[in-house]
């Protein structure tokens, strides 16, 4: 893994002045906190005294947009990635932006949520959305990627670009020097306790699960079939993998999946088990009774079983996670159940009787701030110009919403260190809104967010659903065609309109 070399404590502290040609104040001194130069001393300095160098904590998929955003605005950038000297309980690899959960980055379809929220990044340049569709698997109308493929090309980019210097070591308290801490939601404790010091709030929390991925040879494909949701997909035998229950199939799945074995959880989790709706663990799901899991990860809707030519009760569906296709997750089967219950489930699966399991589901706590009562919508923290927050540790839940919040931080921070001021996006663009309900939601019941139409200000009533997604896309590109000309942003409204006029 590439690795640049960071500046001395000697180059970071002196023969310093400000853009100005004044001195620093007799009070900045140099403190060395484990392994970050802070600077303590003045926190009201003008934004022409700032060091013109920007740290970012944190190699996800926020951390390394931002990065990418401000170096190609032509700002130093020191980007902190604790891998591979310490891991998490869930990351694998030291890659920067490894893809933990899945490897989709949700829909490309231009009227839905997600597809508008890429269209946007897409046209600021966006780095993450570049090297996804570089190495983009099929499936169907949804971005999927190849993980590794994804996420050697990330940390090439980033590694080699000139502005930009890697260093992989741990940050354990925030640099008092400009900043965006995209820790992202398994921050270590120690930075965690930092910045728990500094906004005097209680963290709030929720858990988050990743699914197991199949060897594809193993897989009974006599009984499982391929086919996207209603044919739609690019491989003409359908992108998915499809595996049908009947209502008998079923009703015994999920009375294994409730009497199998959970790993025990920590004193401080069993506290208060809480989930964020959009990853419940499949167990979690099937607590809730009846059909939950039918109408949830399981839904048959868009889907014919070959063999009986009428639609399953219902269906679980595998997606390609790698280019050869020798490897595919069980979409949405994220889980806590222990190894050996998980195999013994997971394999009453029609056409999973034999599978063998490249890596097995988890569980880990995921960590993100009260933004609300914390932050503006330009993602500056309330009582400190020169500190941003970014990515999942804001509350915004999807691996694009990361890479968007990141993307603002960086273009925002780059604006600041240039002495211009930082922008907010119309509320009428989808990070735009996503940046907004971070921001202004209520603090005391605060839940992470993902793209969707709902946080948009809406529209005249419209007679479908299609074409109301349409007209928001419209609205969205034209408002941030508009503001980023006024404002003077990098922004290629061609090809941000590309995929919503396909």
């Amino acid at each position: 893994m590439p690795k640049k070399v960071a500046p001395s404590k000697k180059e970071m502290i002196t023969g310093r002045t400000c853009s100005n040609g004044t001195k620093r104040a007799k009070d900045d001194t140099a403190v060395k906190t484990n392994m970050v130069i802070r600077y303590s001393g003045r926190q009201n300095a003008t934004i022409g005294c700032m060091p013109k160098e920007l740290i970012i904590v944190g190699g996800g998929l926020a951390g390394c947009e931002a990065a990418w955003q401000a170096a190609e605005a032509g700002v130093p950038v020191r980007l902190y990635e604790m891998r591979p000297g310490q891991s998490t309980p869930a990351h694998e690899t030291a890659w920067l932006s490894e893809l933990v959960c899945s490897n989709s980055l949700g829909s490309d379809l231009p009227h839905k949520a997600p597809g508008l929220l890429k269209a946007e990044l897409r046209g600021f340049g966006s780095l993450i959305l570049d090297c996804a569709t570089r190495t983009a698997v099929p499936a169907g109308s949804s971005l999927a990627v190849d993980r590794e493929g994804f996420a050697r090309l990330v940390t090439e980019r980033i590694a080699g670009h000139p502005l930009i210097t890697l260093v992989h070591e741990e940050v354990t308290a925030i640099p008092e020097t400009p900043v965006i801490i995209a820790s992202g939601p398994l921050t270590s404790p120690a930075l965690a306790a930092d910045i728990g010091r500094l906004t005097g709030q209680e963290y709030l929390y929720f858990y988050d699960a990743v699914s197991p991925i199949v060897q594809a040879e193993t897989i009974d494909m006599s009984i499982a079939f391929r086919q996207s949701r209603y044919d739609r997909g690019e491989q003409e035998e359908g992108d998915y993998i499809n595996c049908p229950m009947t209502r008998e199939e079923y009703a015994d799945f999920v009375a294994a999946l409730l009497t199998a074995e959970q790993i025990t959880l920590k004193q401080f989790e069993r506290e208060d088990p809480h989930f964020f709706e959009g990853c419940m663990p499949i167990e979690a799901l099937a607590a809730r009774g009846g059909d939950a899991l039918a109408f949830g990860p399981m839904r048959p809707v868009g889907l014919l079983d070959p063999r009986t030519g009428r639609r399953p009760h219902a269906v679980v569906q595998l997606r390609q996670d790698n280019l050869v296709g020798s490897l595919y997750n069980i979409v949405g089967f994220q889980t806590n159940l222990k190894w050996g219950d998980q195999k013994r489930v997971l394999r009453l699966i029609p056409g999973l009787a034999n599978a063998e399991f490249a890596r097995y589901g988890m569980m880990h706590r995921n960590t993100y701030i009260n933004a609300p009562a914390m932050l503006q919508p330009t993602l500056q923290y309330r009582n400190r110009a020169d500190l941003f927050f970014a990515g999942q540790i804001v509350g915004v839940e999807g691996y694009v919403g990361n890479a968007g919040t990141g993307l603002l931080a960086g273009v925002n921070a780059a604006r600041l260190l240039d002495g211009r001021h930082p922008v907010i996006l119309p509320p009428t663009t989808m990070l735009g809104a996503l940046c907004h309900y971070v921001t202004h939601a209520a603090a005391r019941d605060f839940q992470p967010m993902k793209a969707n139409f709902g946080i948009l200000p809406p529209l005249p009533p419209r007679p479908g659903k299609e074409e109301r997604g349409r007209h928001y896309a419209e609205r969205a590109l034209t408002a941030l065609r508009r503001f980023a000309r006024e404002h003077g942003l990098r922004y290629d409204p061609q090809v941000a309109a590309l995929n919503v006029e396909a």
